[in-house]
């Protein structure tokens, strides 16, 4: 195959990952390509070379000319890289150290009774309506934006409202769209973070803990509340939703989940595994680095760690530019 390979890859089968990918991963650990913009980069289909990228402190988020860098896509939260060059690794090091206490495994051990109550309540509605049944309607959708309202102190009555500015953000063909989305959810945490400073109650929730922290302002309280927002709930009702098909469709592994439920922890690793979940972003790198021998990187890379994703480069074409794509080796 000579020449760029154009994204997205053409994928027959959802449940499986594109041919074309399976191909690259079978010949080389990295590959050129042409990104659904039109933008250069590399794509790096070794597992073990993505996990050394991904565990390098000389890539981030930020890239140092953000206008030339190369994206995904349109959207303003995921299509290019995002923060500030400069101080990236030290906000990111701020960011982890003001959430960490909030989310550490007492408090999330705290919360699977609640979890599990939520959770039986929403499956009892739904057998109580009898067939034919929408499992992201009844169960996938409300249950994760049920969890993180609580958490964070979030209205469930505005669920409408901030689902629709989270999918306007994460549009990848309308950048107007994304921005405008992207500022009504920060709007919103605004004014959420006013109403938890009137209230008083430092310690009601997440947002109302940040926003009593020393040293954190209302924007920056906002800005973390709906990045929260957004993360914890976009991403689980994916994952809800896909597992129930991966089920559906391996029929005899459900049906070894329902002889033996000591499985289910390792069901949930491999469905988190599966194409079409996972994570991944702009990774940009801070210094030339080379993925492997003959293969530099710089300074743009798109990671995705366990999907069939691309990862992304730069949009200038003075400079190499890199994306990976981790495929873990391992069936569902």
């Amino acid at each position: 195959m000579s020449g760029p390979v154009q994204l997205p890859y053409a994928q027959p089968d959802p449940m499986r990952p594109a041919p074309l990918l399976r191909e690259l991963q079978a010949r080389t650990p990295i590959h050129a390509i042409r990104t659904a913009v039109g933008d250069p980069g590399w794509q790096v289909t070794g597992y073990e070379e993505v996990r050394r990228l991904l565990d390098d402190d000389r890539l981030g988020r930020a890239h140092r000319e953000p206008d030339q860098a190369s994206r995904t896509g349109e959207s303003a939260m995921f299509g290019g890289p995002l923060g500030d060059f400069d101080t990236e690794q030290a906000d990111h090091r701020r960011m982890r150290s003001l959430l960490q206490p909030h989310f550490s495994p007492k408090r999330m051990r705290a919360l699977r009774a609640r979890v599990e109550t939520l959770t039986a309540g929403l499956l009892d509605e739904l057998a109580a309506a009898g067939p034919p049944a929408d499992l992201h309607a009844a169960l996938a959708l409300p249950l994760p934006i049920a969890v993180i309202c609580e958490l964070l102190g979030v209205p469930y009555e505005d669920r409408a409202q901030f689902r629709a500015w989270t999918q306007a953000a994460g549009d990848i063909t309308d950048r107007a769209r994304s921005e405008q989305g992207l500022a009504e959810l920060f709007g919103y945490g605004q004014q959420l973070v006013a109403r938890k400073r009137a209230a008083g109650d430092t310690d009601a929730d997440v947002i109302s803990r940040l926003a009593a922290t020393d040293g954190v302002s209302d924007d920056e309280a906002a800005a973390m509340g709906m990045f929260l927002l957004f993360a914890g709930h976009e991403t689980t009702v994916a994952a809800i939703d896909e597992g129930a098909l991966w089920l559906l469709a391996y029929p005899e592994q459900w049906q070894a989940l329902v002889a033996d439920p000591s499985r289910v922890g390792a069901a949930v690793e491999e469905i988190l595994r599966a194409p079409g979940l996972g994570g991944g972003g702009i990774r940009a790198t801070r210094e030339p680095i080379w993925t492997s021998p003959g293969c530099r990187c710089a300074p743009v890379i798109w990671c995705c760690w366990t999907t069939a994703r691309p990862i992304m480069t730069p949009r200038s074409s003075k400079t190499p530019t890199a994306s990976t794509s981790a495929v873990p080796p391992y069936p569902i």
